[in-house]
């Protein structure tokens, strides 16, 4: 059964290798010319404007000073912005530019490409299936990585 895992966890990773090269030919990623890294910070931002730096952190699992580093990188390139938290004058709040607005949504748009190009060999049945098995599989890891956490 392990090696059976590992076999299979090994295809999977050469699968979303394979992923990163399908679709669209280049991310806006290069264009804005930011680290791919730093998509995550800008999905979080968006998900969560006003965020603070701690938030981010949390959130995605960062060290603070990472996600500051990154935060003033994104600021001198005017994805974002950051405004003195009003109720903690040491603090500050994280909010998108129009710019960073833009490039947020564009994107999106590159990563549902990438999905539609993947998804569109398959029939509805086989997508839905695809779908229900990824899923299971993430609540089944998510479950255990908060049961390690508990412990």
């Amino acid at each position: 059964m392990n090696e059976n895992l590992k076999q299979t966890a090994e295809q999977f990773f050469t699968l979303i290798n394979r992923l990163r090269h399908l679709g669209p030919d280049a991310p806006p990623t290069q264009e804005a010319d930011i680290a791919h890294s730093h998509v995550s910070i800008l999905d979080y931002v968006a998900a969560s404007p006003g965020c603070g730096i701690q938030d981010i952190a949390r959130g995605l699992d960062l060290a603070t000073p990472t996600v500051s580093i990154a935060v003033r990188q994104l600021d001198e390139k005017g994805l974002i912005t950051r405004r003195p938290n009003p109720r903690d004058g040491r603090a500050v709040q994280v909010f998108l530019t129009q710019k960073g607005e833009t490039l947020h949504q564009r994107m999106h748009r590159f990563r549902l490409q990438k999905f539609e190009c993947l998804l569109e060999g398959l029939t509805a049945q086989q997508r839905t299936t695809l779908l229900d098995l990824f899923e299971q599989a993430l609540d089944s890891a998510e479950n255990r990585e908060e049961n390690r956490r508990d412990q």
